[in-house]
């Protein structure tokens, strides 16, 4: 662990759970051996972080506890390619009357009335037209690599 704590490049987190397990080490070679609510104000955490780094070291092991957990979340896309190939073509068409331009919203509540799906939030609209507005300036400028 002084190789994580010492040298080279680590994520923030390694960093910080590793401190806390030296810090928190009851064997012959730490002499300090200071309490954990001196630990959370050095390295300006909580003493609860500090519980659930030790708790992990010891149920799961070393590797674990400097790591992060895997994420339970796993979400499936709402936009394939046949709904980002329709969004772009809405997007590119006229808006609305009344309106001067597609908004995010116009255009979600436009595909969901279209019936190219269920239910669509402007932010995934927003996310489907940026990655088309950047592959389009990659065309035009050329790959930078």
């Amino acid at each position: 662990m002084p190789a994580i704590t010492h040298k080279g490049s680590h994520q923030s987190q390694k960093v910080i759970n590793a401190l806390i397990l030296l810090n928190c080490d009851e064997g012959e070679f730490n002499d300090l051996r200071p309490r954990g609510e001196e630990v959370a104000n050095i390295l300006r955490i909580s003493m609860r972080k500090i519980d659930r780094v030790k708790k992990r070291f010891v149920e799961e092991g070393l590797d674990a506890a400097l790591g992060r957990k895997p994420s339970p979340r796993n979400y499936e896309r709402m936009a394939d390619g046949e709904v980002e190939a329709h969004l772009v073509a809405l997007s590119c068409g006229e808006p609305p009357e009344g309106f001067a331009r597609w908004s995010l919203r116009l255009l979600a509540d436009r595909a969901m009335e279209l019936e190219y799906v269920d239910s669509i939030s402007y932010e995934t609209v927003r996310r489907v037209l940026k990655k088309r507005n950047q592959t389009v300036a990659e065309a035009w400028l050329g790959n930078s690599s």
